[in-house]
């Protein structure tokens, strides 16, 4: 890794995460000193290598060896690293070539004035790409300001000029703690205030001008960045509290402090999440106007916290100050009475500290129990089942009794057997089949479901391995009609025989069944498939449905007809069977990756916002295709035939039939 900047450490860490032998090569003698100071930067080194991570500073790249692949690196002093990856992150440098061929006005960047005009007054620039008051960012907060300035101006609406502010620097490496801001050089007209407890590994340093804060460093301890940070930007006269300013808003003045008056004192314009550049105005709004009440509805809305998670708890006083009584502390509880993790909180630790197991959750995330619960077993099961597909080899013990046996107990201590019917269709064979199995097992009930297939019921425990063994043999797969994951997906005849459908919705369905069976979720999932707008399959009122029309097919989502009933919404239109695969694959992968365990569809959508949910899906075209490839790679680790591979006793096998269309494949 070239580079010992934030980027650069942030991308080192990850590879060292993912089993990589990593060393850092750094020009100057102390890493990030843009943001640190030398002290601050010595205890990030020494972080880093006790995390395994090689540091190596005031190294200057000579040379990158190999010919037709890399095989390492010179530098300038001799020195010779192996090396088959190198990663460069050594700053940004505005690309200027449109600019300069439009005939615009360029230095280091397009210059612009502060409502973001070039010097064509027709012509406006935001970004990474411009000088605006001899300055170029390269951070997303003050381009989202940008943005709004732009936005207000070609709307035709008066806008704020944008104006510099100095944006706070936080590490996003678990583990390691660190916030800086302002100017932390030293000066004659300057002081400093430091505080070091080498046994905590803390260091605080704020540098003071005219009885104001205009730097801020801080490692070890955090928590008080956002407070010296809103001081700093605000200009506020600290001399009255100087005495124990270094320790925080809970000293201020000589005596403790209310956190939600702190958090009521703050002015709208307050940044609370930098990563985002989400500010308090913007969030009290959010949480006013659409009625939210968990941090989870609030991420989903703002994006606030939804990053490195480290203004978390500055969200939720936001939002018991905002909302008063009728904030529900239990609203943002744990996924259960063993952590004090939110459902959310620990999807997000098992992707950031690559965890891949459930006792290493337990044990990196402090569970208080040694072997979890009923509750947060199986959730950690599918969590970890989502994030590392083939990777993770799914824990038998973490589901429930209907999942483990592959088939429903009965309230008499029997099991039902439901094999799969592609799309509700059916074979002389496979009817022959079942009508054979239910005569040798003396099977007692044998019953059509709503979700056009045939349901086996009053099988002995001890007959499944042998009820399964006949019907794989007839070439028949499980329904999973016990599952957290797709049951059915349900069609009427379409235009092979109906004289009014519009589309071969039969064709269709069988296509998203043979696509999407087997894919594990955080609760059922129920599609349909009309082919018509009579909706003869009920698409309406299924977690996922399809009307086909004239003109193409009308998507809807977010359906229910069980305890809870409510009709779906319209996701969008599109023109061809392909479209209608690719953007059903993209719907449900955000579902999984996003919802909590044992939320219906509904659940999570009325959570995050149908509105975002399409705007992801249906505006977003790149995040879109980004979600159908991760649920259509996923599927090659999890199509396959539970029952298969215990009659047969070898790993299980994957449908003959094609998982993709071809044309789709290319596509996504």
């Amino acid at each position: 890794m070239i580079g010992g900047g934030l980027l650069g450490l942030e991308a080192a860490a990850g590879l060292k995460v993912q089993g990589m032998d990593v060393t850092v090569l750094h020009l100057m003698p102390t890493l990030m000193e843009r943001q640190l100071d030398e002290t601050a930067g010595h205890l990030l080194e020494k972080a880093l290598t006790d995390r395994g991570i090689k540091v190596i500073t005031k190294a200057n790249t000579k040379e990158i060896l190999g010919t037709t692949k890399v095989e390492g690196v010179r530098l300038e002093d001799g020195t010779i690293l192996d090396a088959n990856i190198i990663i460069m992150a050594v700053g940004i440098r505005p690309n200027l070539w449109l600019g300069k061929d439009a005939g615009l006005d360029v230095d280091r960047g397009i210059l612009v004035n502060n409502m973001m005009q070039t010097s064509d007054p027709n012509i406006f620039s935001v970004g990474e790409c411009i000088q605006v008051e001899n300055r170029t960012y390269g951070l997303v907060a003050p381009l989202y300001d940008q943005a709004k300035v732009l936005g207000s101006t070609l709307a035709g609406k008066d806008s704020k000029p944008f104006t510099h502010f100095e944006a706070a620097t936080k590490l996003k490496v678990t583990g390691i703690n660190l916030f800086s801001a302002g100017d932390f050089a030293a000066g004659d007209d300057r002081q400093e205030i430091v505080l070091r407890d080498a046994a905590k590994g803390v260091y605080k340093r704020l540098v003071l001008q005219d009885d104001k804060i205009i730097g801020i460093v801080l490692y070890g301890e955090t928590a008080d960045g956002p407070w010296f940070y809103q001081m700093m930007n605000a200009g506020d006269d600290i001399s009255e509290m100087r005495d124990t300013l270094i320790f925080g808003p809970a000293y201020a003045g000589g005596g403790g402090a209310d956190p939600l008056a702190l958090v009521a004192g703050m002015p709208d314009e307050a940044e609370i999440c930098g990563c985002n550049g989400v500010c308090k105005g913007d969030i009290v709004s959010a949480i006013t106007d659409k009625k939210l009440g968990t941090l989870d509805e609030v991420r989903a809305h703002t994006k606030a916290s939804a990053s490195c998670g480290s203004c978390s708890g500055l969200v939720e006083q936001l939002l018991a100050l905002t909302l008063g009584d009728d904030f529900d502390t239990n609203a943002v509880t744990a996924m259960c009475a063993c952590t004090d993790l939110s459902h959310q909180d620990v999807r997000r630790m098992i992707i950031s500290k690559s965890i891949k197991s459930i006792p290493d959750v337990m044990q990196e995330l402090h569970w208080t129990t040694s072997c979890g619960c009923t509750k947060c077993r199986p959730a950690l099961n599918y969590y970890l089942i989502c994030a590392w597909p083939g990777e993770y080899v799914d824990d038998g013990y973490s589901r429930y009794i209907n999942e483990r046996v592959h088939a429903n107990i009965q309230k008499d201590g029997t099991y039902s057997v439901i094999p799969r019917m592609w799309g509700g269709m059916t074979t002389p064979n496979e009817l022959r089949a079942i009508a054979d199995v239910a005569d040798k097992f003396d099977i007692s009930t044998v019953k059509v479901t709503g979700g056009q297939r045939i349901d086996l019921l009053g099988i002995r425990k001890e007959d499944l391995t042998a009820v399964w063994a006949d019907l794989n043999a007839a070439g028949m797969v499980s329904g999973h009609a016990y599952a957290k994951g797709l049951r059915t997906v349900k069609t009427c005849v379409g235009t092979d025989w109906c004289r009014v459908a519009t589309q071969d919705s039969t064709g269709l369905g069988i296509q998203l069944e043979r696509i999407l069976w087997g894919a594990w979720a955080p609760h059922k999932l129920k599609l349909a498939v009309s082919g018509c707008p009579r909706n003869c399959s009920e698409a309406t009122c299924k977690d996922i449905g399809v009307i086909c029309v004239d003109s193409g097919y009308e998507l809807h989502f977010g359906g229910a007809a069980g305890m809870h009933i409510q009709g779906t919404q319209v996701l969008c239109m599109v023109d061809t069977e392909a479209e209608v695969i690719e953007y059903i694959c993209a719907l449900t992968q955000m579902y999984r990756e996003q919802a909590n365990y044992l939320d219906r569809i509904y659940k999570w959508a009325d959570k995050v916002g149908y509105d975002y949910i399409r705007s992801v899906i249906v505006d977003d075209e790149q995040e879109r295709k980004a979600y159908a490839a991760r649920f259509l790679y996923s599927q090659k680790f999890m199509q396959n035939d539970p029952w298969k591979e215990r009659v047969e006793g070898k790993e299980a096998h994957h449908f003959d039939a094609p998982l993709v269309p071809k044309k789709l494949e290319e596509t996504v």
